[in-house]
């Protein structure tokens, strides 16, 4: 299984956000500049992140997008949920799907897909973005050298 641009780049862009909550709007232009991701497509990112109400717009000069949900209370596995689909490495396993396999009755490689399919749900899930917003603020502590402090 392998995530597309939009899910990567959707994923960093929503750090991005989370890292400046709090501190008002953020434009897209300068989560662009901070992530590398082209700002034409962070605007459909955040169109679809926005229809399914995880960022509000706030228009004007100070304008930008803002999380409307606390970084604690966004998964990574629901912002890949809303811009890849489902995670499910094969369509049988996905949730609601309803079509099934003439074979699924016999099927020996299907018990390994739900259990990717389990085991990247449950990693996902587990992984909120201020998870990720402690964890880049744990690396900026450990890499620049405290104040004071001799070799």
């Amino acid at each position: 299984m392998r995530l597309s641009t939009k899910g990567r780049y959707g994923v960093k862009a929503m750090f991005d956000l989370a890292l400046h909550y709090g501190e008002g709007p953020v434009s897209l232009s300068h989560i662009s500049v901070r992530q590398d991701i082209s700002l034409s497509y962070l605007e459909q990112l955040f169109a679809l992140l926005r229809k399914e109400g995880l960022v509000s717009s706030i228009r004007g000069a100070q304008g930008g997008y803002v999380l409307k949900v606390p970084p604690d209370k966004i998964t990574v596995g629901t912002v890949l949920n809303i811009l890849e689909g489902t995670l499910a490495p094969v369509a049988c396993v996905s949730k609601g799907h309803h079509q099934h396999c003439s074979k699924s009755g016999e099927c020996v490689t299907r018990r390994v897909w739900e259990d990717i399919h389990q085991s990247v749900t449950q990693v996902v899930e587990g992984i909120t973005l201020q998870d990720m917003v402690n964890d880049h603020l744990n690396l900026k502590t450990i890499q620049s050298p405290s104040e004071g402090a001799s070799s």
